[in-house]
């Protein structure tokens, strides 16, 4: 604090109440004009024009943040594992596509690719013939709060290498650029870009805690990938489509940031 400047007939302790009385108006001063600064702002992005669903400033913020987090995401950089003992099971949340009448029973999974002259059917034992992996990992939502859960199912890489999926000509160097996964319904879907798809932590589940999924918790089938938000983690998986352009995301079209990386 600066010394204060002397008023005469008045004591120290008056000259430094003074200080700090001129001092409490400086601050609110700036303050408000800090704050009109920002209001002003803020109504200058609001009536910007909208880009997916919100306006430009902010939907060029997010794409920052993807391109930030793409650059450091690479197959060796893994989510954090738990022990067995701090696994739990997970809020339901996210019943979108999954309403209606469903049989498992029925269910069968269509997988589209131009790698592939015509669309899969497999059924769940497909799934389950490929190697089981059990891992787990923590399932983190968008709003804030977080659950260590323990998946059981099929990588989806091995899925895609299995059947030529995932790249032209069968070459890992010429990929596609995005996968994206969709309830039966088609009510929910989202978007992935091919190295989150492909991250050796990224799973098919058929299992939770050691148990069969619910119908809840996206039985028979659902994604678990927690390299992303839980946004991201589909429950009832009903198709999946390789393709080079970028896919529609449920979320993204309401605001939310496409990549959705942690």
């Amino acid at each position: 604090m600066s010394t204060p400047a002397k008023t005469p007939n008045v004591s120290p302790d008056e000259q430094i109440e003074l200080q700090m009385r001129r001092m409490t108006r400086r601050g609110f001063a700036t303050g408000a004009v800090a704050a009109l600064a920002g209001l002003a702002a803020w109504g200058w992005v609001r009536t910007r024009d909208a880009d997916d669903g919100i306006p430009w400033p902010l939907r060029r913020v997010l794409r920052w943040n993807e391109q930030l987090a793409s650059a450091y995401s690479r197959p060796s950089r893994l989510a954090p594992t738990f022990a067995p003992n701090a696994a739990r099971m997970p809020r339901t949340n996210g019943q979108i596509g999954l309403g209606g009448h469903f049989d498992p029973a029925t269910w069968s999974l269509r997988i589209e690719s131009p790698a592939i002259k015509k669309p899969l059917q497999l059924a769940l034992a497909d799934i389950r013939a490929l190697p089981r992996v059990e891992t787990i990992t923590e399932l983190k939502c968008i709003e804030g709060w977080s659950d260590p859960v323990q998946w059981t199912g099929a990588r989806l890489i091995d899925l895609a290498e299995k059947f030529g999926l995932a790249s032209r000509r069968g070459r890992d160097a010429d990929q596609f650029a995005y996968a994206t996964l969709s309830t039966p319904d088609d009510a929910y879907y989202v978007g992935l870009d091919i190295e989150s798809a492909l991250h050796p932590q990224t799973l098919l589940c058929y299992e939770m805690n050691g148990k069969p999924l619910t119908l809840e918790h996206g039985a028979p089938l659902r994604l678990a990938i927690p390299v992303k938000y839980g946004i991201k983690n589909i429950k009832r998986i009903g198709t999946i489509r390789f393709t080079d352009q970028r896919p529609a995301d449920y979320w993204a079209e309401r605001g939310y940031d496409w990549y959705s990386g942690l």
